[in-house]
């Protein structure tokens, strides 16, 4: 069956529509879990599970045990289920090619392989990708993860608003298993009969300030709002450990380019610089806007501007200047 994507092993689990091999691999350990979990819940019954479930975990294991187990049969089931936790410390991991050739159809067998991917060399990895199901994950990039919090929430049958999702990547980052912890939470604390996410919703529920964030710094600098930029990199500075500043200089590099993209755009319709640039037709006006402000020698400048203070803030080129007044420094160089 080869490599597929995690919404189609979603559906495919949840329609009882089995494999006899998922090898579940990469470097974003939340999808690895979402599949796992699904299948512990969806394969057997509870009253099924204590004959049938068998949970392993690779760094206390060896392949001829994991091929032991996998060749028994269910009692009392259709299925004998066989999940390996940590499969990539599994020892002699290639010696279940074995009984990957022939592998039993009252068998499950899962192996999570996290923070990497099997060397698709291996004739294991060749003899799954064959007969089994493969599901290589990445980790998302950040301007990826808002449109993936959208998707989460729908699929719940809830909503979030645009800039809500924005503030809740700026803080939360990209640990999606973070990111769904907490809209789970804010899903619970929604009055009845309200089934979308605000940003005041956001700051009362969760601690996070809807007025100092990077998308409300964005907002300041798209119309050279002097006061209320400074307002929030000052407060940016005096607390650092939540406002890192490599997170805020990513946020700044990505709004710039994009402007910098958009100058070179003959159509400038909100359609095609939603298409092109990639981003919510929501935030179309803040690149308009920004656009006036700052021409395209400007934006050149200003992103050369954050690549210096990106080394500044590694130590290059800097003595002790902490990150807190490299970004004053930076900000004031950006709008001046």
């Amino acid at each position: 069956m080869a490599t597929v994507s995690f919404e189609q092993i979603i559906k495919d689990i949840n329609e009882r529509r089995f494999n006899p091999i998922y090898l579940l691999m990469g470097e974003e350990s939340y999808f690895i879990d979402q599949v796992s979990d699904l299948l512990q819940e969806i394969v057997l019954d509870e009253s099924q599970k204590p004959f049938n479930l068998n949970i392993l975990y690779g760094r206390d294991q060896d392949a001829g045990q994991v091929d032991n187990l996998a060749r028994r049969f269910p009692m009392g089931a259709e299925y004998n289920l066989v999940i390996v936790k940590e499969a990539q410390m599994l020892n002699k991991i290639d010696n279940l090619v074995y009984y990957a050739k022939h592998p039993l159809k009252s068998t499950i067998l899962v192996l999570c392989y996290k923070n990497g991917n099997l060397d698709k060399r291996l004739k294991l990895y060749k003899e799954i990708d064959k007969g089994g199901v493969v599901l290589a994950t990445k980790k998302l990039y950040e301007d990826k993860i808002p449109r993936w919090i959208s998707s989460y929430l729908s699929q719940k049958n809830y909503q979030i608003e645009p800039s809500a999702a924005m503030i809740l990547t700026d803080y939360m980052g990209t640990d999606l298993a973070r990111v769904a912890g907490e809209l789970d939470k804010l899903v619970l604390t929604l009055p009845e009969n309200q089934n979308r996410i605000t940003t005041s919703h956001i700051e009362e529920n969760s601690g996070i300030s809807k007025d100092y964030n990077t998308f409300e710094l964005v907002k300041a600098l798209s119309r050279k709002n002097i006061l209320k930029a400074n307002r929030i990199i000052n407060y940016f500075a005096s607390n650092q450990k939540n406002y890192p500043f490599t997170l805020t200089i990513g946020t700044l590099f990505f709004f710039f380019s994009k402007l910098l993209a958009l100058h070179f755009m003959p159509d400038k319709s909100t359609r095609s610089i939603t298409s092109s640039l990639q981003i919510n037709a929501y935030f179309v006006q803040d690149y308009l806007t920004a656009i006036k402000h700052f021409p395209r020698k400007k934006v050149i400048q200003i992103i050369s501007l954050l690549r210096e203070y990106d080394l500044k803030s590694k130590g290059f080129g800097n003595g002790s200047t902490d990150e807190g007044e490299l970004l004053k420094e930076l900000i004031f160089k950006i709008l001046h």
